[in-house]
């Protein structure tokens, strides 16, 4: 801990440090998790890239989900890795804004990109006609492109909601990471229009966008009552289960844990809801979006065929 009067040039992650033995397991837990969620999502990208069977906009948008996805998690893992082997894990204030700017950032990005995901099933689904029209290549890269955007947009002001704060006395951060909350709880000004921009961020960037898939999926699932034959349901409904299930493990946690009101007393659960989000979360994507997906693993079996069975 610093003293009062001492300006912050480190933060202490306090993280998972009361896990006493805990955290060996916890470590190559964590390790086998993020080494599958970097395999998974690199196969998802080789796929989508080499096989022409994959490259349509939903593809288009997996592969781009894909790699922000990878860099989402790899901004958090390797750190928390690193402290959960340290008995004081420790943090520059530098590093720890820029662990915090690049969070945002991808966290956003990925809140857009699901968004457009669940915009191609509505085309595809409601709008079959118009689809190619609607989802041509400059739409798409569009979407992707404002889904970056948006990212930046967060990510920056998050930014400059706490690199203009003074930080004095306390250093202890209450997390596993360097999340907005947490180190804004520490500033030593005002902290009051930092917290009503979270929540502007909040609900602009991850509520909205998740109402608008909501909508999406309504209108979808009218579209489905209407077809008159129980497989031509199941076969619509296949194409966007895999991509609602994603959406409610990824927008759920995320939502509870920046829009409930909390105290002291829910700093565990922000651990344990960002832990979810930012590691639990992303091991299932690979998997959803292939062993549920035909297309996907079909490309697979193409693949194998031509690299290693071929003679």
């Amino acid at each position: 801990m610093c003293d009062n009067g001492t300006v912050v040039t480190e933060f202490v992650l306090l993280g998972f440090s009361g896990f006493g033995s805990l955290r060996g397991p916890l470590f190559w837990g964590v390790l086998c998790i993020y080494l599958v969620t970097l395999l998974g999502n690199a196969l998802i990208i080789l796929l989508t890239l080499v096989d022409p069977a994959l490259h349509s906009p939903m593809y288009f948008f997996l592969r781009h989900f894909s790699m922000v996805e990878t860099l989402y998690t790899t901004t958090i893992v390797p750190r928390m890795l690193a402290d959960l082997l340290s008995s004081r894990p420790t943090i520059p204030s530098a590093i720890c804004f820029t662990q915090l700017y690049f969070f945002a950032l991808f966290g956003i990005a990925e809140c857009g990109l699901l968004t457009a995901m669940a915009y191609d099933r509505y085309a595809a689904i409601c709008r079959p006609l118009h689809y190619t029209t609607l989802m041509n290549r400059g739409a798409c890269a569009s979407m992707v492109g404002a889904s970056y955007l948006i990212g930046i947009i967060a990510g920056t002001t998050h930014s400059i909601f706490i690199f203009t704060l003074p930080f004095h006395g306390a250093n202890t951060v209450h997390h596993f990471l360097c999340d907005i909350l947490p180190v804004l709880r520490l500033a030593s000004a005002n902290t009051f229009w930092g917290e009503v921009g979270n929540l502007v961020l909040t609900i602009a960037f991850i509520l909205i966008p998740f109402l608008l898939i909501i909508a999406s999926y309504a209108c979808i699932l009218a579209t489905i009552l209407g077809v008159a034959t129980s497989q031509g349901r199941r076969k619509v409904f296949s194409t966007c289960s895999s991509h609602l299930f994603v959406v409610m493990l990824f927008f759920g946690p995320g939502i509870f844990a920046y829009l409930r009101p909390c105290t002291g007393s829910c700093q565990n659960a922000d651990q344990f809801l960002a832990l979810f989000y930012t590691v639990i979360t992303p091991v299932f994507n690979p998997f959803v979006y292939t062993l549920r997906n035909q297309e996907v693993t079909g490309a697979m079996r193409r693949l194998l065929k031509r690299y290693l069975w071929s003679p």
